[in-house]
C-alpha cells in the first residue's frame, strides 16, 4: 500500500491494528522474533546477543560483572527475554505487554513480579519504584514519535539513579527515512530518529551495538543503553 510522502510514517499508526495483529499470533518463540522471516535458533542468536551486550555493560553472571535487584521487559509478548535472559540476571521482573494470552504463562513464575496488561503508551510506573534495567525490544515500533518520548520519559523517571540501564533494541530502518509498515502497524525507524527522540526524552547514549549472526537479509538490529542525561 502506497502512502503519501508528505505524511509522517508514525502518524498512521494505529494502535488498535497492531493489537489485532498479535492477538492472531499463537505466541511462539520464532513468532515473537521482530520479522515475518525469521528462521529456526533466531531467538537463541538474538538471546546470546543480549548477554553478550550487557556484559560490555557491566551487567552478567560472569567473574567481574553485577547481577540486579529489579528490571523490567517493555512489550514483553510471551516473556522470550524476560525468561532468557532478565531472570538470569535480575532478582524481580515486571513485565509490560498489552496482550493477555501472552503473559498467562508467566504467571507464579519464580522471580516474575508485576504483570501490566497494557500498552506502553498506557503505562504509569508506580513513584516508589526503582529499576536497574529497563529492557525494551521490538516492541517500541508501535508507538508514534510523540508517544514513544513520553515513555522513555517515564522511564526515565524510575531508572535507578546512577547506573540504572535503558536497554532498546530494533530493527533500522536502511531507506535513510522511517517507513511505516501496514502490516503490524508499525515504523521502522532511521538511527538519526532514535537519537533524536533519545535527546528529547532526556537520554544519553551509553553503548550502541548491531546484533550480528542474522540473516543478512533482514533488516539491521541495533542495541542502545541508555541513561539520564542528567547524570
Amino acid at each position: 500500500m502506497a502512502f503519501p510522502k508528505n505524511i509522517p510514517p508514525d502518524s498512521l499508526i494505529r494502535s488498535d491494528d497492531g493489537r489485532q495483529f498479535w492477538q492472531g499470533k499463537n505466541g511462539n518463540e520464532d513468532e515473537m522474533i521482530g520479522t515475518a522471516e525469521a528462521q529456526p535458533g533466531m531467538s537463541e542468536v538474538d538471546l546470546q546477543g543480549s548477554r553478550e551486550f550487557l556484559a560490555k555493560l557491566g551487567i552478567g553472571t560472569g567473574q567481574g560483572l553485577r547481577t540486579l535487584t529489579n528490571a523490567l521487559e517493555g512489550g514483553a509478548g510471551i516473556g522470550r527475554v524476560t525468561q532468557g535472559v532478565l531472570l538470569e540476571l535480575a532478582e524481580q521482573v515486571d513485565v509490560i505487554e498489552p496482550v493477555v494470552k501472552f503473559t498467562e504463562g508467566l504467571y507464579g513464575r519464580s522471580g516474575i513480579r508485576d504483570i501490566f496488561n497494557f500498552g506502553l503508551e498506557e503505562w504509569d510506573p508506580a513513584k516508589d519504584v526503582e529499576y536497574d534495567l529497563i529492557w525494551n525490544q521490538w516492541c517500541l515500533c508501535h508507538l508514534t514519535d510523540e508517544q514513544l518520548v513520553r515513555y522513555l520519559k517515564r522511564c526515565n523517571t524510575v531508572l535507578r539513579p546512577g547506573t540504572g540501564l535503558l536497554i532498546i533494541k530494533e530493527n533500522l530502518s536502511i531507506r535513510g527515512v522511517d517507513v511505516f509498515n501496514s502490516t503490524d502497524s508499525t515504523v521502522i525507524r532511521e538511527d538519526r530518529k532514535f537519537s533524536s527522540i533519545f535527546r528529547q526524552a532526556g537520554l544519553q547514549l551509553v553503548k550502541s551495538q548491531l546484533q550480528r549472526g542474522f540473516p543478512r537479509n533482514l533488516l539491521p538490529v541495533k542495541m542502545y543503553a541508555l541513561r539520564s542525561s542528567k547524570i
